[in-house]
């Protein structure tokens, strides 16, 4: 009721989209993270190793850990332990992000580009969680050690 009054619509509209609150805090904390997810990733096709590094870990940079976005990601998987419907739409997020990173990774020759996507996304993930405690892992810290892994991966492939 008190959320229907702040949208000034009135409670029937929000339960008529929404079966609980939970759900509608889910939908948003997914769209959020949705946009967050495709910011880097969608301009990842085309990308050199180089510059889609760039690209993901800079859109980070705007991110400090404490902020709205940050803490809404780190509770929203926290939630998923307990929230089964959010832990499968967070899966599936996950899961997008990581394909595109494999399609990416694939084209610009990294071997195993599957696993190789799948630790990234999870490296990304720690960083956005280190963040608060750490304000040093930026960018210009992160994007070269993550260079030399992947170049030192092509290179080996090679």
């Amino acid at each position: 009721r008190g959320l229907a009054e702040r949208a000034g619509v009135g409670p029937g509209l929000v339960h008529y989209h929404f079966s609980s609150l939970r759900a509608l805090l889910n939908e948003a904390a997914l769209r959020t993270m949705r946009a967050v997810v495709h910011e880097g990733a969608d301009h990842l096709p085309g990308a050199t190793a180089e510059e889609g590094l760039d690209l993901l870990l800079s859109s980070l940079d705007a991110y400090s850990g404490d902020d709205p976005t940050s803490v809404l990601f780190t509770e929203a998987f926290l939630a998923a332990g307990r929230d089964e419907e959010l832990h499968e739409a967070l899966t599936r997020l996950l899961a997008d992000f990581r394909d595109l990173l494999t399609d990416w990774m694939r084209a610009i020759g990294v071997p195993d580009p599957d696993t190789t996507a799948r630790v990234f996304a999870a490296a990304v993930d720690g960083l956005m969680l280190h963040r608060p405690l750490d304000p040093s892992l930026t960018a210009e810290s992160v994007v070269p050690v993550l260079r030399r892994l992947l170049a030192g991966a092509v290179e080996e492939q090679r």
